[in-house]
């Protein structure tokens, strides 16, 4: 079964005299069907330039489309291992290979 994987940003630190992000910090949930079963917290750091590109989004005009565009885009090739994780790790939860306890009371 294939599970979900949501992206999300948790939250955003930005410069406040010109709104340049700095840093995101997102989290992709592991869904099996409508069940939350794991997540992955991280955060991606993002420096400034010398001076703003001219395709520059405005702070309060960005989305969060966007910006997860571009954490996907500086994870690169984290962005399979990250949902990989995501998948064993439901798998794991849903069909254990280890237990705690003991067998008396």
């Amino acid at each position: 079964m294939a599970f979900t994987k949501i992206w999300q940003v948790n939250t955003l630190e930005r410069d406040i005299t010109d709104g340049h992000v700095n840093k995101v910090i997102y989290r992709v949930k592991g869904m099996d069907g409508s069940e939350e079963k794991t997540r992955q917290t991280g955060e991606v750091n993002f420096v400034k330039p010398s001076s703003l590109p001219s395709d520059f989004v405005a702070y309060d005009k960005l989305t969060e489309a966007t910006v997860l565009g571009w954490v996907k885009t500086a994870l690169g090739d984290k962005v399979a291992k990250v949902e990989a994780k995501i998948d064993a790790d439901i798998t794991l939860i849903n069909t254990p290979v280890t237990a705690t306890g003991k067998p008396w009371s």
